[in-house]
């Protein structure tokens, strides 16, 4: 028996909702991730009905729909995830720069979905091992999210010891140090690195807030939850902030067939401006 009533009512509601300030298109099957993650919040508010905190989230409580956006947007990374596209970006985008001495020593990543910060800190980490001398060159990374809750643990950049269990030996003597009063092994991403990145929430269904150009960015497993137009839209804001040649990164899953024509495919799931 439910703690909670839910009725197909409240599923439609806030599966409307979620389409409505995330882009997230969730399919019938998704009803008891909808329920656990929502019940959760009806807990901390001490409320008894789905409907009591569909009406919470009616009134325009922005703080709410802030956590409501939080519980239900999935947060799943590691570091160098989908490895093979740092050592695209290594040897077919840095190293190419770092040899040719007309090459533009300006450079601007974009971590799209940066979750709690795996991903932005592993382009950090491949930018400096590429670049002997990157502290000489104008290179920012931008990482923004929609979760504030996990961009803030991002912004913190401490991870404990099975989320960095994968990491060379070599870059976790290079890129951490222990953090101060910790209670349990961890390990902070240090200051040098972590001043190539601003943590910046983002709603991927607004209009984006950069002015560009971007010469890559990495915009992996978030549109697998987006319906085709979401996809289409985003594409076409993203398209407009890069150049011919630049750079686009997809998840494993995700493609750009019958979505954008702004791209041409030169590797897998990378994806070139034309």
């Amino acid at each position: 028996m439910r703690e909670f009533q839910f009725s197909d009512a409240d599923f439609c509601a806030l599966r409307d909702l979620v389409k409505q300030l995330t882009g997230i298109n969730l399919a019938d099957s998704k009803r008891e991730l909808v329920y656990g993650r929502v019940s959760r919040r009806l807990r901390t508010l001490g409320l008894k009905r789905f409907s009591d905190y569909r009406q919470l989230l009616e009134g325009d409580d922005e703080s709410e729909l802030v956590e409501f956006c939080n519980a239900m947007t999935t947060n799943l990374t590691a570091f160098f995830r989908e490895s093979h596209h740092f050592d695209y970006l290594r040897d077919q985008f840095l190293l190419p720069r770092v040899h040719d001495a007309r090459a533009p020593r300006r450079i601007r990543i974009w971590s799209a979905a940066c979750s709690s910060g795996e991903e932005p800190y592993s382009l950090a980490m491949t930018v400096c091992e590429a670049i002997p001398d990157w502290k000489r060159w104008d290179i920012k990374i931008l990482a923004t999210d929609i979760d504030s809750e996990i961009l803030a643990r991002a912004r913190r950049g401490i991870y404990t010891a099975d989320r960095v269990k994968g990491l060379d030996p070599g870059r976790l003597e290079r890129f951490f140090r222990a953090p101060a009063g910790a209670d349990q092994p961890a390990y902070q991403v240090d200051p040098d690195l972590a001043g190539l990145i601003t943590f910046k929430q983002i709603n991927l269904m607004h209009d984006l807030p950069m002015k560009g150009p971007l010469d890559v960015v990495v915009c992996r497993n978030v549109i697998i939850y987006f319906d085709k137009d979401a996809q289409r839209g985003l594409f076409t804001r993203i398209a407009k902030l890069q150049r011919p040649n630049d750079l686009l990164l997809l998840g494993h899953s995700e493609s750009l067939f019958k979505v954008s024509n702004d791209y041409d495919l030169i590797g897998k799931t990378i994806y070139r401006r034309n």
